[in-house]
């Protein structure tokens, strides 16, 4: 295959990636009418995030006088952003360009953009709300009246679908989720590994409950979600909603949704956790999994969970902008819509 510097590869790309300009300029057109202020977060973090599957690229800081110090490129600007909202910032967003290590596919790219917003003082219902909008209006700027992905179909402007987690599992997979939660939101590893094997799913013995959860969510659900029209995908367990606050009428479950279109994960969003001390559980937990799996850890950023104790209450979204132009472009992988994409 030719490279993308090619002069034939780069005319097959460029449509696209003219789009995705388009695209761009439309969106902060439409944050900025709603008062929204563009920020921009730096890079480099003393903890690239807490969650044990999300690996980062490590650098080393060299001070003036000599001094060494490991300092990560984030995997999103959202601890960043967060600050910010202590800070006093209500309505922020960004395009951050950011950098996640053990990921490459045609919906994974080791370096891509993050379009990631946040609203102090606002419940997560308003980013969902904003979430579909900004599905709609990329449509309509590429032109495109119809969604496609690997033979699935979604009209971005009808109507969305929502469901809840356990729904989608109930439903999907033949799996009560809810039935292997505690009270509090902790998975029953046993417990779901016997209703995923009655479910015909393969489960090995070192299998945790997240583990299970992912492959079954990855195999038997996601493929089914967004189809015809988008869906929100809501009330995650709290077990798998690390940085987001319980439901207030089911304290198994927590403000996490996602936004879904031709089974593609486009969006992430949380009612967001405030509390530092829950937080600082929830990254210790996460990184003694990390621990466990991979042999390796990243620090907790204290002076985010200082701030967290400033922030006002508040909702925020990640939203994968390299994919959403793939689906309003009709390209086929990533890469076809950065302009430069990683070595």
């Amino acid at each position: 295959m030719a490279p993308w510097w090619s002069r034939d590869a780069h005319a097959d790309r460029r449509p696209a990636l003219v789009a995705r300009g388009r695209i761009k300029d439309a969106l902060r057109a439409w944050f900025r009418a709603r008062d929204f202020t563009e920020v921009e977060c730096g890079a480099l973090a003393v903890s690239p995030g807490n969650e044990a599957h999300l690996h980062a690229f490590g650098t080393e800081l060299i001070e003036t006088g000599g001094a060494r110090r490991t300092l990560y490129l984030h995997t999103s600007p959202e601890f960043a952003a967060k600050k910010l909202l202590a800070a006093g910032e209500e309505r922020i967003f960004e395009f951050a360009r950011v950098f996640r290590n053990r990921e490459r596919g045609p919906l994974h790219a080791p370096e891509f953009t993050m379009l990631e917003w946040y609203r102090a003082n606002e419940d997560y219902a308003r980013v969902i709300a904003d979430s579909i909008s900004i599905l709609r209006l990329a449509s309509e700027t590429a032109g495109t009246d119809m969604f496609r992905y690997r033979g699935r179909d979604c009209d971005p402007r009808a109507q969305p679908e929502r469901m809840t987690v356990g729904d989608a599992f109930r439903h999907h997979a033949g799996v009560d989720l809810l039935a292997t939660l505690s009270d509090r939101g902790e998975g029953d590893r046993d417990h779901l590994a016997t209703r995923a094997r009655r479910a015909g799913m393969e489960v090995a013995d070192d299998d945790t409950w997240a583990d299970i959860f992912s492959k079954l969510l990855v195999a038997r659900v996601e493929p089914k979600l967004g189809v015809e029209r988008p869906l929100i995908l809501c009330e995650y367990p709290r077990c798998e909603a690390a940085l987001a606050r319980a439901c207030t009428h089911d304290p198994r479950v927590a403000e996490r949704f996602e936004l879904y279109v031709c089974g593609v994960e486009l969006a992430n969003g949380f009612g967001e956790l405030t509390d530092p001390v829950e937080q600082r559980a929830r990254f210790e937990a996460e990184m003694a999994e990390k621990q466990r799996v991979y042999g390796e850890r990243y620090p907790v950023d204290d002076d985010f969970l200082a701030a967290l104790a400033q922030m006002p209450p508040a909702s925020g979204v990640a939203l994968g902008f390299d994919r959403l132009v793939m689906l309003a472009t009709g390209a086929r992988r990533i890469d076809d819509v950065i302009w430069t994409p990683a070595p």
